[in-house]
């Protein structure tokens, strides 16, 4: 006989959003129910965020010993002992993972259930083996996303690695072939490249394409001169098993062509063996299996459609994080399970603000963003101007020989902040300034006001700010009034 009880909040999917909602609810004193078929934590913890910081962290390392002779100190090539690296990354994930664990959450009052989910109708959920059936109040779906796998012929007939299947290698590969040219691909390409792979990076447009072209290009500069390979628009036309596949079983050989160089076409079929072949082409939302249909949800292809609200079509259910389609970050997902915790507590109708929320890719350099670009504030706002800073021009970058990028910064017509960008080192932490800038519709004046500490690389924000009355001082009206001032004494 099937356990059947009333929850207040049930929950399907304990990743980032999913917990945040958990622990959130169990605290206003609301009966929680959460079902997690996988690894407590979710994509992020076990398969994503965690394991590629920490990969590359590692590769960091690497790569300062090599660099060293610019500070004076004697460089040296690092012996990379693989499996200590992998050991360091599962050390990371161990020591964060008490944190996202049942028996927190179950202290916390939530009931976990290690199941898969489905809506059996609009007001319940069915575990898996129909044993365990829920009635809730309201629900969540937060289960995230899966590796999107790219039609190319043949690629079934090999064992490609994404990213739930890449952080359990123990040797390093030969040479790696990544297709995708995003931020995963990307992160990943450097990373392996200086722990000593050979890396080559096959992307069907452009690097990082959604990012601003004047910053990405930096990124992909940095990274042949590393000694990445990269093919932009490149066509993949076929993949067979590898020629040795007892030696590289997770390897391939890849036949593509790319543009030629005058723009006529494509160059002949070439053919690159890997030793090792990872697929990172995006993510698809985890749809599949939830009882959709059976609750009166809305869906399509990109993931579950949902109201600024985050409220489904369902009015009892919401969905946040990654299964939603939008922007497939661990943030958004935080972000979203706030805005649901208002909604169904206090019935506030808080809605999603995409233009507040902010990305970064962790390259070396590393390229971060939040609000309009330059391409979409002008078709937006037309007339708009824009600041900009150099990292040449800040003290500490010069101290720490990180002078390679800049800050660029989007004012509308009457100076409010609607963007930045940046590209070089450690523009994920600056760039948190300016998503509270952009959230807060700040004037750029503003920013003028307050004091940075020297030297820091936050500075370069300031400095593009003030940047802004670079012109006053040739205006006549202004040289008037300090003529008219001086006769005053």
């Amino acid at each position: 006989m099937s356990e059947q009880f009333r929850a207040d909040i049930c929950i399907i999917g304990a990743g980032s959003g999913g917990l945040t909602v958990a622990a959130a609810m169990a605290a206003f004193g609301e009966t929680v129910v959460l079902f997690e078929k996988g690894d407590m934590g979710g994509d992020c913890l076990n398969t994503g965020c965690v394991p590629s910081k920490a990969m590359i962290a590692a590769a960091k390392r690497a790569q300062s010993m090599r660099e060293a002779s610019r500070f004076g100190v004697s460089s040296v090539e690092p012996r990379i002992d693989y499996q200590a690296v992998h050991d360091h990354i599962r050390s990371v994930i161990a020591a964060i993972a008490p944190n996202d664990s049942v028996e927190r959450f179950e202290a916390l009052g939530v009931r976990v259930i290690k199941s898969a989910a489905r809506f059996k109708d609009k007001r319940t959920v069915v575990s898996a083996d129909g044993e365990i059936e829920v009635k809730a109040r309201a629900f969540v779906i937060a289960t995230g996303s899966s590796p999107a796998i790219p039609p190319i012929s043949g690629l079934d007939t090999v064992d490609y690695l994404t990213n739930e299947t890449f952080f359990s290698l123990t040797e390093r590969p030969d040479k790696l072939v990544i297709i995708g040219g995003g931020p995963i691909g990307l992160e990943l390409a450097q990373a392996q490249r200086r722990l000593g792979a050979e890396v080559v990076v096959l992307e069907a447009f452009s690097l990082l394409s959604r990012e601003d072209p004047e910053l990405s290009s930096l990124v992909g500069n940095r990274l042949r001169r590393e000694g990445i390979t990269i093919h932009e628009g490149a066509k993949i036309t076929r993949i067979d098993p590898p020629t040795n596949p007892e030696a590289h079983p997770h390897g391939a050989r890849i036949r593509f062509s790319v543009p030629r160089e005058d723009g006529k076409g494509e160059t002949d079929e070439e053919i690159l063996d890997a030793s090792h072949l990872l697929v990172a082409t995006g993510r698809t939302a985890n749809v599949d299996g939830l009882g959709l249909e059976a609750a009166g949800i809305g869906y399509d292809r990109r993931g579950i459609a949902v109201k600024p609200t985050l409220r489904t079509s369902n009015r009892r259910v919401y969905a946040i994080g990654d299964v939603t389609g939008g922007m497939q970050f661990t943030h958004v997902a935080g972000y979203h399970a706030g805005l649901v915790v208002r909604n169904i507590l206090f019935r506030l109708g808080a809605k999603e603000d995409l233009g507040i929320l902010p990305r970064v890719t962790f390259t070396d350099p590393e390229l971060a963003h939040v609000g309009f670009d330059e391409g979409q504030a002008r078709q937006k706002f037309g007339k708009i101007r824009i600041l900009r800073w150099p990292y040449g021009d800040n003290d500490r970058a010069q101290a720490e020989r990180q002078t390679g990028g800049f800050i660029k910064i989007i004012l509308n017509r009457k100076g409010v902040v609607i963007g930045a960008s940046v590209v070089g080192a450690n523009a994920g932490e600056i760039i948190n300034m300016w998503a509270l800038i952009v959230s807060q519709k700040m004037n750029i004046k503003a920013v003028t006001g307050y004091v940075s500490p020297y030297p820091t690389f936050s500075e370069i924000g300031r400095r593009a700010a003030i940047s802004s009355f670079s012109d006053l001082p040739g205006k006549s009206g202004v040289r008037s009034i300090i003529s008219l001032l001086k006769k005053f004494g």
